[in-house]
């Protein structure tokens, strides 16, 4: 099974600042993460992510640096800003008010025959 994205597309800053609040990542990894909690329903793509991450670093609530790796390639990680913690703060009470307005009018009753 899996879920269409225009569901979750616009939610896509709060998972990226989500992932980051518990510390630094890169692209894979956040990715993997999403693919392994939601039991493989959903990914996001490749494209939708890094651009996130351009959105977000310009809006200064993230911010990139480069990895030391010691082999393989090197990977950019980001790490959520103070201003990032504060927007995902606000972010998480707006997906709150919306999923409890959308459970309120999707929300089907049994009718009575």
């Amino acid at each position: 099974m899996s879920i269409t994205s225009d569901l979750i597309r616009g939610h896509t800053d709060t998972i990226v600042l989500s992932q980051l609040m518990s510390g630094d990542s890169y692209g894979y990894e956040i990715n993997k993460v999403v693919a392994e909690r939601t039991g493989g329903v959903f990914e996001l793509k490749e494209a939708t992510l890094y651009t996130a991450f351009r959105r977000l670093e310009s809006a200064h609530l993230i911010e990139s640096y480069w990895g030391d790796e010691q082999t393989g390639a090197r990977r950019r990680y980001y790490r959520i800003t103070p201003n990032g913690r504060e927007a995902y703060k606000r972010l998480l009470n707006e997906w709150q008010i919306a999923k409890s307005i959308l459970e309120t009018l999707i929300h089907v009753k049994e009718s009575r025959t």
